[in-house]
């Protein structure tokens, strides 16, 4: 069973209040709950040999969504941080994306100004170890737009839970309050683990 982390060292971040993170940190909170409630759920049905039912087809359904919900809130918290630094320039990953978008600003900028797009979801940076390279995408659901075998280096949640009580709909000022708030360290330590 998963327990929900805690990010309580984000209280007082600048640019998102106290209350917008409660609210984003009981709705991950929820999305915890409900994978393990659809593991039990999953688990009884197998000891049952009920398998082929409509309800375990369900079940497995909608577990990627809760599962890739709680998930990317974590990337996404973990993240971010009070004490942001910039991005160490004789790092792997930023030789790695300089190489992969031609510079760091480039790349920056493309991915900002592809987190503005209309809609709802995540924006990720993925590194593909396969490939050897990185893929900025948009996932439009948690459970769809993933690249198969890919990792998540940076998350940002674009979904209005993440910022309309405190932005309404001006998702770019929230978007440039979190760009702001990058914990660059985070994003580094996440790519040597793959790399």
């Amino acid at each position: 069973m998963f327990t929900p982390k805690n990010f309580p060292q984000l209280f007082g971040i600048s640019g998102l209040s106290d209350e917008l993170l409660k609210n984003h940190f009981t709705l991950y909170e929820g999305y915890v709950t409900n994978t393990n409630k659809l593991l039990e759920k999953m688990t009884a049905l197998v000891e049952k040999g009920e398998i082929s039912s409509s309800e375990f087809a369900e079940f497995k359904r909608r577990f990627g969504w809760e599962f890739n919900g709680m998930r990317l809130h974590e990337y996404y918290f973990e993240n971010l941080t009070k004490t942001p630094k910039a991005i160490d320039k004789n790092s792997r990953l930023y030789k790695k994306m300089t190489k992969d978008f031609v510079s760091f600003d480039k790349w920056q900028s493309a991915f900002r100004e592809f987190a503005t797009m209309r809609g709802i979801g995540w924006v990720v940076l993925y590194y593909d170890e396969l490939a050897g390279r990185f893929f900025n995408v948009w996932i439009n659901e948690h459970d769809v737009g993933h690249l198969a075998g890919a990792t998540p280096i940076l998350v940002i949640d674009v979904f209005e839970h993440a910022y309309m009580l405190d932005y309404g709909t001006k998702k770019p000022a929230y978007l440039e309050a979190v760009w702001q708030n990058i914990d660059w360290q985070a994003v580094v330590k996440r790519f040597s683990s793959v790399s």
